[in-house]
């Protein structure tokens, strides 16, 4: 497969060029005569993005093509039909005519979104999560972001701490890439906790590619890339505020308000804030189920647009955690007045700067985007007697040069990148100092025949001051079936920096003592896959049914051993076979009228070599179901949501020589999850209300030996399940535009 991908990308390299291209088109509507009189004000934009602009006095448009993949165009006004051009069939100089909404009794007829879709332009498969799929649940934060989708599982990484870890393809969240706006945001030490830093309602829309992703973002991404695109400031509300508040004593707010300087200049405030300090112990193991918790965001973005020209956004970002966790009784005081009380204080302080432009050439679809991103992550934290502290700073730096040679069929993005990490650790008594250098650089090219096929070829190249030379080949492959289906495929490398502590503190929750066997290589490993998309008619309406396999093989990987010795935990590298086959199957319809159902069911089978033995992962689900029901009332004035998760069984870590008492049985029970959602919707607000975990099924025992915390056999790391009962929760969406 390695020799298959570097022949590919050998032979197509050499004939790249590319660019972007202009769209200019007209938009008319149709006097009381018929005859066709040019629409001042209409909005055209890409289908499935924000990106777009408006006619001018003459109906006139002028829209960059950012790629030849964008074909699909999308004309609105308010009081008309949309309509979507296909760019294929029109060409580059489309005129288009809107059609009069029908209204009968003063009533408008109009259609609703989709909460989710696969992309149908992108030639890497790529699910997106609107805004109206966030609002199906409560989605304080990123974490709580996955409850109505299929293709990503969240669970709790300890009993303890509330850190929240996902799984992608079957494997840790680590494997994947997350991004805040094409910017690498949970790495290091925000992986445990960075999910939560992100408020929901400061996002725009989620896109979750699947297999390897776009040589451009860096060689990073083994599994796939999670990328959140946050509320534009040019297109937002003039003010936005969410309250909410659950019966475990969880109460937050966001506000957001978007300011317009001038007419080209943009800028955005952004703040959240949530509280949690009730200590509820439901399960009665003398620990508190969640941490309290006090958080502050603050975001301030600029926007400044220039079309043709130039596109800026900057901006800053500023983050303040406090959590305090362990047993009921614990307070944060001096570790000395504690007795044998167990107890958690992580605190956080995070602060980030960004700076992204876009500069298009006169040279005919021709840009060169550049992104400069920092972040300083400052977290100290104490768990029973071990303390961990880790000051991270980061620098990435990543230029895209695009344009077209010889035809509009093909394009080339080269350029390069520099990734600077620094990090100092202090665990216990001990204090580790690392620094990763990184400069690199990518050449990826595209070839699209505008009309069913699109392959795009990448490799990069990046040299790494502690594990050498990484060469990531990576290949994409879309093709449009007679209209109604599409196939993809992908395959290509990936590469990681382990970084044990700072990824997984949940580990000094454990009376067991981390034992480092080896120096750690980088971890490397091979993934490939593709997905089949049929869309159809099913009783005269949209549906769609979509089916997926990716497999991960890895070269090398960092194993956490907790089979080998109940009093250790040993860290090494692979030895032997370590992968993961990945099988889903989606299926979407709008059963009746305003009633959108999404079921879904995949196959997780994920084995690792440990302590020399080919063994299932532990903590991975062998399957997962779901099904997501939503109906809106014809008066769109009410909002029904219901989503239903079963959950297989997984292989927990082995407990045979504990003593009988603290023993756990080799693999968890199967579980079903119930959460529903009922929003009252107006024109200025929302009012919603919800329950999660309607049935309140619950891991029992979570913390092994929770009565004795400091004793031989305490681990709070085995989680496989929910730890707290149901919760109900409701919340207000104002607004005004």
């Amino acid at each position: 497969m390695k020799k298959s991908f570097l022949i590919l990308l050998v032979v197509i390299l050499p004939f790249v060029i590319a660019a972007q291209e202009k769209v200019k088109g007209t938009v008319y509507e149709k006097d009381a005569q018929g005859k066709k009189v040019s629409l001042v004000g209409a909005n055209v934009y890409w289908a499935g993005t924000t990106d777009g602009t408006v006619t001018d006095n003459n109906g006139h448009f002028t829209l960059e093509r950012p790629c030849p993949m964008h074909r699909y165009m999308v004309i609105s006004y308010v009081g008309y039909m949309n309509d979507t051009v296909d760019l294929d069939h029109t060409g580059n100089r489309p005129e288009v005519v809107l059609t009069e909404t029908q209204i009968l009794q003063e009533a408008v007829i109009n259609a609703r979104g989709s909460g989710t879709h696969i992309s149908k332009i992108d030639p890497i498969y790529k699910e997106v999560i609107t805004s109206n799929e966030l609002q199906k649940a409560a989605c304080c934060n990123l974490a709580e972001s996955f409850e109505t989708n299929a293709s990503v599982d969240v669970s709790y990484s300890d009993a303890v701490t509330g850190a929240k870890q996902i799984q992608l393809l079957g494997l840790s969240g680590t494997y994947s890439q997350i991004m805040t706006e094409n910017i690498p945001m949970v790495k290091g030490p925000a992986t445990p906790y960075g999910l939560t830093y992100v408020p929901g309602t400061w996002m725009e829309s989620i896109q979750i590619s699947k297999g390897t992703s776009s040589v451009i973002n860096g060689y990073e991404s083994i599994t796939g890339q999670i990328n959140v695109e946050y509320k534009k400031p040019e297109n937002s509300d003039k003010f936005f505020v969410n309250m909410y508040a659950n019966d475990f004593g969880r109460v937050e707010s966001s506000v957001t308000s978007s300011v317009k300087i001038k007419d080209d200049f943009y800028t955005m405030v952004l703040a959240h804030g949530e509280f949690l300090n009730k200590r509820n112990d439901m399960n009665k193991d003398g620990f508190i189920d969640h941490p309290l918790i006090t958080k502050y965001n603050l975001m301030n973005r600029y926007r400044y647009l220039k079309k043709g020209v130039v596109e800026s956004m900057f901006g800053f970002k500023l983050m303040n955690e406090d959590r305090l966790a362990g047993q009921t009784v614990y307070k944060k005081t001096n570790p000395e007045s504690t007795g044998g009380v167990y107890g958690v204080d992580i605190n956080t302080k995070r602060y980030e700067a960004f700076a992204k432009n876009g500069f298009f050439f006169k040279r005919p679809n021709t840009s060169l985007g550049t992104i400069v991103a920092c972040s300083y992550h400052d977290q100290n934290s104490k768990f029973g007697n071990n303390t961990y502290g880790v000051v991270h700073k980061n620098l990435y730096t990543n230029f895209i040069f695009e344009t077209q040679v010889l035809s509009e069929h093909h394009k080339i993005d080269i350029g390069p990148g520099f990734t600077f990490d620094d990090y100092k650790e202090s665990i216990n008594t001990l204090n580790n100092k690392k620094q990763e250098i990184v400069p690199g650089g990518f050449a990826q090219y595209t070839y699209n025949n505008h009309n069913n096929l699109t392959i795009i070829g990448g490799i990069r190249y990046d040299n790494h001051n502690l594990y050498g030379s990484f060469i990531t080949p990576r290949l994409h492959l879309k093709y449009d079936l007679n209209g109604s289906i599409t196939l993809r495929a992908s395959g290509g490398k990936g590469y990681r920096s382990p970084n044990v502590y700072a990824e997984n503190p949940f580990l000094m929750m454990t009376s067991r003592t981390i034992i480092f066997d080896e120096g750690l290589r980088a971890e490397e490993a091979w993934n490939a896959g593709g997905s089949i998309t049929y869309d159809f008619e099913l009783l005269k309406r949209e549906a769609s049914l979509s089916a997926e396999y990716y497999r991960t093989d890895f070269v090398n990987q960092t194993i956490i051993d907790f089979d080998r010795n109940i009093k250790e935990i040993h860290v090494y590298n692979l030895t032997g076979k370590s992968f993961s086959n990945s099988m889903q199957l989606v299926f979407n319809a709008e059963l009746i009228k305003n009633l959108d159902m999404m079921a879904a069911y995949r196959i997780n089978d994920v084995w690792t070599t440990i302590d020399g033995s080919l063994v299932r992962k532990p903590l991975v689900n062998t399957y997962k179901g779901l099904i997501n029901l939503s109906y809106l009332t014809l008066k769109n004035h009410l909002q029904l949501d219901f989503t239903a998760q079963f959950n297989g069984k997984s292989r927990l870590p082995n407990t045979d020589n504990l003593p009988e008492i603290h023993r756990r049985p080799g693999y968890s029970p199967a579980y079903t999850v119930l959460n529903a959602q009922i929003t009252y919707k107006s024109k200025k607000f929302d009012v919603y209300f919800g329950g999660e975990n309607l049935t309140s099924y619950m891991q029992h025992h979570p913390i092994i030996s929770a009565a004795d915390p400091y004793g031989d056999y305490f681990d709070a790391t085995s989680i496989w399940g929910p730890i707290m009962p149901r919760m109900f929760y409701a919340g207000l969406r104002f607004s005004i535009n």
